[in-house]
């Protein structure tokens, strides 16, 4: 099976082309759990709103059946069509590169994987959310 996106973007990158394109669209496939004790990114300051939307859930940690067509209605009543750029967002990379590949797969042209995610790599303790990702790199967050 060939697995296609259009590519990964760091975390920078992905801040100013959200903040350059009134349509440009975040989409974090974290678990419920996960925005509501790490956070999720904050896009207020933008006018825009993170599209919350799982890829697994927990503890089954399997794909949510549905997901990208859940996801593609909710992008069609947002005024989202299949050319917009959409940004995936996860703990690290792992989980949004599958959802881009996902909507790819539906037909979505523009779907990038926001490489080392919410939190990024472990640090020398084994912690994440200090040496790279959203978080690491100052980028506007908050916290339930």
């Amino acid at each position: 099976m060939h697995e296609s996106y259009a590519g990964d973007r760091n975390v920078t990158e992905v801040f100013e082309n959200l903040k350059a394109d009134s349509s440009a669209t975040l989409v974090d496939v974290r678990t419920n759990a996960e925005w509501t004790f790490v956070g999720i990114p904050d896009l207020s300051m933008l006018g825009k709103e993170v599209v919350l939307a799982e890829w697994q859930g927990f503890p089954s940690n399997g794909p949510h059946e549905g997901f990208a067509t859940q996801l593609s209605d909710a992008l069609t009543q947002k005024g989202l069509d299949q050319n917009a750029v959409i940004f995936f967002l996860c703990r690290s990379g792992a989980r949004s590169k599958a959802a881009a590949i996902a909507m790819t797969a539906l037909g979505y042209k523009n779907c990038y994987n926001v490489a080392d995610g919410f939190e990024g790599g472990h640090d020398a303790d084994g912690h994440r959310g200090s040496v790279s990702g959203w978080k690491a790199q100052g980028l506007p967050w908050s916290q339930g």
